[in-house]
C-alpha cells in the first residue's frame, strides 16, 4: 500500500479553524483555558469505546498465518501479521468499520474519522524499540500501557519483558481483533515453541526471521521469494500471558472513562505511544489521557516525526502544547539527523517547586 494522508475536513470538524488544533483565524495560537471545552468539537465526531476480550475459539489465530519478525539486538523477537495479507484478503475478514475495504481503496493510510492507521507499522515504532534496546528499560513488575497500539509491538515487548499487566488501545476495532490480539496470541506461540525446545534439547531460539538493516525492517519475507514462516493454531487457554493483558478500541475521549471504570483504577508506570501526535485536533485527548492514566512516577516514551506534512502536526507543536498546559516536562531522548527528522522524547510530572 503507497502511503498517504487522506483527511476530509469537513468530516473531521464542524469549523473551518478547528483542523488547525486551537488556533485562532490570525494563525495565533489561543490560551490552553477552552482546550478542554473545546476537545469535542474540535476533534470531530466521538468513536464509542469498547474492551474485546480474547476469544474463547482456540482456532481463533488461523492455522498458516504469515507472519514478519523484527529483531533488534537483544530484544526478544516480536512477531507480526503481514500487511500485504490484510490488503489481500480484506474481502473475506470481519470488519464492521469497513477500514480494509476503504484503505485498499483509497490507496490511504490515514482516513479522518474512519481509520487511523493502526494495520501499518510506522518507522518511529522501530526507533523506540531501538531506544529501549540500547537504554535497557527495566519493564518487569510494571504496568504498561500501548496507547495507539495497532500491531502492539512496543506492549508485547513489555509483555515478554514481564510487565504485570498490559493495556493496548488502538481507535479501530477492527485493528484491535485483527492484528493486535492475533500478533499478541503469535508471540504467546513462539514462547511456547521455545519451552517445547527448551525441554527437549536444553535451549531453543524458535524459526524467525531477523531483519539486521533498519530500512528493511517489515519487508523480509515479503519480496525476498523465500517462503514465509507460518504459525500453528494456539490454544490461548493454556497461556498466561494473555492473562496479563487487556485490548480497547474507540478513541482517547471515551477510552479514557471506560478504563477509568475498572476498580482499582489503573495507573501506569510506563505509556509507550508513538506516530499519535499528527493530528493537532487530537492534543487535548491524548493530553487528558496522559495526565489520568500515568502514575506519579511514570514515564511517557512518545515516538514521532517533526512534521506530519498534509496533516499539521508534529513535535514542536506538541511541545508547545504540553508547555502550555504546565503538567508535564519533556526532554528529548533520541533525535535523528536524516531525511525527516524523526524523536523520540519521554514526558513525566513536573515535580513541585521546592522554596
Amino acid at each position: 500500500m503507497s502511503f498517504c494522508f487522506n483527511f476530509d475536513l469537513s468530516a473531521q470538524t464542524t469549523t473551518s479553524d478547528a483542523v488547525d488544533g486551537n488556533k485562532e483565524p490570525n494563525g495565533e495560537k489561543e490560551s490552553d483555558t477552552n482546550c478542554t471545552e473545546d476537545i469535542n468539537v474540535s476533534a470531530g465526531p466521538v468513536k464509542e469505546a469498547k474492551e474485546h476480550l480474547p476469544p474463547p475459539d482456540p482456532q481463533f489465530l488461523p492455522i498458516d498465518v504469515v507472519f514478519e519478525t523484527v529483531a533488534i539486538g537483544a530484544l526478544p523477537p516480536l512477531h507480526f501479521l503481514n500487511e500485504t495479507i490484510f490488503e489481500r484478503t480484506a474481502s473475506e475478514r470481519k470488519d464492521e468499520e469497513k477500514i480494509l475495504s476503504h484503505s485498499t481503496e483509497q490507496r490511504s493510510d490515514l482516513i479522518s474519522g474512519m481509520y487511523e492507521g493502526g494495520l501499518k507499522v510506522w518507522e518511529c515504532t522501530y526507533d523506540l524499540l531501538e531506544l529501549l534496546e540500547k537504554d535497557g528499560e527495566t519493564i518487569r513488575g510494571k504496568a504498561v500501557l500501548d496507547l495507539g497500539c495497532g500491531a502492539g509491538l512496543l506492549g508485547i515487548l513489555a509483555l515478554k519483558r514481564g510487565a504485570r499487566q498490559v493495556h493496548f488501545q488502538d481507535y479501530n476495532s477492527t485493528v484491535i481483533e485483527q492484528l493486535t490480539l492475533p500478533n499478541v496470541m503469535l508471540n504467546c506461540q513462539e514462547d511456547e515453541d521455545v519451552d517445547c525446545e527448551d525441554d527437549k534439547k536444553g535451549k531453543g531460539k524458535g524459526k524467525i526471521q531477523v531483519k539486521e538493516d533498519s530500512e528493511k525492517k517489515g519487508q523480509e519475507g515479503v519480496n525476498s521469494g523465500h517462503p514465509p514462516p507460518k504459525k500453528r493454531a494456539l490454544d490461548i487457554s493454556r497461556h498466561q500471558l494473555l492473562k496479563r493483558c487487556y485490548f480497547f478500541s474507540g478513541d482517547w475521549r471515551t477510552f479514557l472513562p471506560l478504563v477509568l471504570k475498572r476498580e482499582p483504577k489503573p495507573k501506569f508506570d510506563i505509556i509507550f505511544t508513538s506516530e499519535t501526535i499528527y493530528n493537532t485536533a487530537y492534543y487535548p485527548a491524548l493530553h487528558e489521557t496522559l495526565h489520568k492514566l500515568l502514575a506519579p512516577d511514570g514515564l511517557v516514551y512518545l515516538a514521532t516525526k517533526s512534521h506530519y506534512f498534509g496533516v499539521g502536526g508534529g513535535l514542536h507543536l506538541f511541545e508547545t502544547f504540553v508547555e502550555q498546559r504546565g503538567v508535564f516536562s519533556l526532554c528529548h531522548l533520541w533525535d535523528g539527523e536524516e531525511g525527516l527528522q524523526r524523536h523520540v522524547v519521554a514526558l513525566r510530572f513536573k515535580q513541585p517547586k521546592i522554596c
